[in-house]
């Protein structure tokens, strides 16, 4: 019977499940009121720049600000509150011009200083074709109590209505929304911008049902209990005049015939300006973004935040994608999709909030894509640099580090398995078996490691190969796995740099009394076809060559001895390097392997160098 095997998710697949894990849960915290955090901040901050590029739409003409400000202030003298008097001047001259509703900005909680004032802006109020001011529910967390401050009495009656006031501010201290409603005991008080909105159309009030809040006949998109407000722009869209050059007469009234007139403080000093999306140094008055919020409700141009669970969906879907851009295996590919996706989504995000209104998820999906192809492509970027790492570890024991370079650059490993014309030295010390003999094997490990040592720097200088040690033994091959057109002089100038080397090892070593009599070392060099590449098992592999040619040098190197001469290279090395190298003809050899005697060639040294640099015979 089989058995299942388990399935064993890749380190990628494990970087693409915590990243979106971490995302997800970073919605879900979002979506949380009291938690609120980084993602949530930076999807806020994605809003705002959509109603920027957006940019300023056309404001409704039938709003309009009567400002309380610093010119009125100055103006008139007055610290504030202002007279009640003065208030109601300022709404008969409304009145008078033909004003359709007056919502008016200010406290009335408390009697005016002014006596008879109160009745006055009373009978100001009442005497308007609609009219309505501002209420609070006022909570005390450390007294644990609720108080509710309404309009005076004497107001009451003249008032169509008055509500909330009072904008939300989100995490980052910028106003995007206000609060729709609030419970006081048994009653629902509204905001008073529905109030204004509503008596403005004749909708009657907002009311809640199991669907929502629903206002002039239609349900209202609310995100978190608040009301988007979609801000037609920065400050000073609307039109404003100030207070007092409206109480003076000093305003055309046929700019307020049939509007909205909104009075309320534009001054810094009573501390009602809020930063909005459009701008957060150039902050918005309370009462501008209530003329906002009524335009939003009037236009019926809601803004609406997408509900968390398309949220997660979007960044599950954006996972996927990220996984299915991930299976290209061309780096720049890779990232060229991953940003055109990037753009196309920002894209519809721009098209879905300027047709609609619709705010859909950025910061979640977009950090989803992004992390979701960049980490794992992160991944595999170290995990190939750790694998160059071990391939050059590899390499760099047969080859020089900077040909380890050259050869990574091929990225194709089985490339190295090839048929080649190159050539290979192969070098021996003479009598090193019966001198080991008379040594501990301590004295042998401190005078052979030296001694290889130098051999390997000389192969790497001139840009050899080591295929292996033998004992004392070196075999090494030029012109592989870089391409040498050169090899075999290569090969030459490798083998009497080894000579040079180990003259001066002996010298060395006769000085610290080591040895007696110096090392004498025969090399023998062909040219011609081997095989080259990895051979061996899982265990252990080596890059080395094989063939006739290969044996030859082999068997050059073991004529030295008879010839009597340090380096001896075959015919074919021979016509390669005489160009460059003194070499004479040495010997017709018999060679074992061989059906034809091999003509065998010595190397003097180089052409033209002085006596005491050309080779010498070896002691027999």
């Amino acid at each position: 019977m089989k058995t299942s095997r388990p399935v064993r998710l890749s380190l990628r697949a494990w970087l693409l499940i915590a990243t979106a894990l971490l995302l997800l849960v970073g919605e879900v915290l979002a979506a949380v009121p009291a938690w609120g955090g980084p993602l949530k901040r930076a999807e806020l901050a994605v809003r705002d720049t959509l109603i920027r590029l957006r940019g300023v739409r056309p404001p409704d003409d039938r709003i309009v600000i009567v400002a309380i400000d610093d010119f009125s202030f100055n103006w008139t003298g007055y610290q504030w509150p202002w007279p009640r008097i003065y208030l109601a001047r300022i709404v008969d001259r409304l009145n008078e011009a033909g004003a359709r509703l007056i919502g008016l900005d200010v406290f009335l909680f408390e009697p005016g200083y002014d006596e008879g004032g109160d009745e006055l802006l009373s009978a100001a109020l009442s005497r308007a074709p609609q009219a309505v001011t501002v209420m609070q529910i006022f909570r005390d967390p450390s007294q644990n109590t609720v108080t509710l401050k309404l309009p005076l009495p004497v107001y009451r009656d003249g008032l169509d209505g008055y509500g909330l006031t009072g904008v939300e501010l989100d995490d980052d201290a910028i106003g995007r929304g206000l609060q729709v409603h609030d419970e006081y005991g048994d009653k629902v008080f509204y905001h008073w911008a529905f109030q204004a909105a509503g008596l403005a159309l004749g909708a009657g009030q907002p009311s809640l049902t199991s669907a929502g809040l629903v206002f002039n006949g239609e349900t209202v998109p609310l995100t978190g209990g608040h009301l988007l407000v979609n801000f037609a722009g920065p400050a000073g869209t609307y039109p404003t005049y100030s207070a007092a050059e409206v109480a003076e007469g000093m305003v055309d009234p046929a700019v307020f015939r049939d509007k909205i007139v909104l009075i309320g403080s534009t001054t810094l000093t009573l501390h009602d300006l809020f930063p909005t999306p459009f701008s957060a140094s150039d902050p918005m008055p309370g009462v501008e973004i209530v003329a906002n919020a009524i335009d939003t409700l009037m236009s019926r141009h809601f803004l609406q935040a997408a509900p968390p669970w398309v949220n997660l969906l979007i960044i599950l879907l954006m996972g996927l994608l990220a996984a299915l851009i991930g299976r290209i295996h061309r780096p720049a590919v890779t990232l060229a999709v991953m940003l055109g996706v990037i753009l196309a989504y920002f894209a519809l995000c721009i098209f879905a909030f300027a047709r609609f209104g619709w705010y859909l998820p950025v910061t979640g999906p977009e950090a989803m894509l992004l992390l979701g192809v960049l980490l794992p492509t992160a991944e595999q970027a170290v995990s190939q640099e750790l694998e160059k790492r071990r391939v050059r570890g590899l390499f760099t024991r047969f080859i020089s580090p900077e040909m380890v370079d050259q050869l990574l650059a091929t990225q194709d490993i089985n490339s190295l398995n090839k048929r080649a014309d190159l050539t290979v030295l192969f070098s021996d010390i003479r009598g090193f078996t019966t001198l080991s003999e008379k040594m501990t094997p301590e004295e042998v490990v401190a005078l052979l490691n030296p001694y290889l040592e130098a051999m390997t720097g000389a192969v790497y200088k001139h840009g050899g190969t080591i295929d292996k040690y033998e004992g004392d033994a070196v075999i090494a091959f030029f012109g592989e796995p870089v391409p040498y057109a050169d090899h075999a002089l290569r090969a030459v100038r490798a083998a009497l740099e080894m000579q040079v080397a180990l003259s001066q090892l002996n010298a060395r070593w006769q000085a610290e009394g080591r040895l007696e009599q110096g090392l004498e070392i025969g090399i023998g060099i062909n040219s011609g076809d081997v095989f080259v590449g990895l051979l061996g098992s899982a265990q252990r592999i080596n890059y080395t060559v094989i063939g006739d040619n290969a044996n030859l040098a082999s068997r050059l190197q073991d004529q030295t001895k008879i010839v009597g001469w340090p380096i001896l290279v075959s015919e074919r090395t021979a016509e390669l390097v005489k160009g460059e190298f003194e070499v004479e003809f040495a010997a017709l050899q018999a060679i074992r392997g061989k059906s034809q005697p091999v003509r065998i060639y010595k190397v003097l040294g180089r052409k033209g160098a002085p006596p005491d640099e050309q080779l010498q015979a070896l002691e027999t």
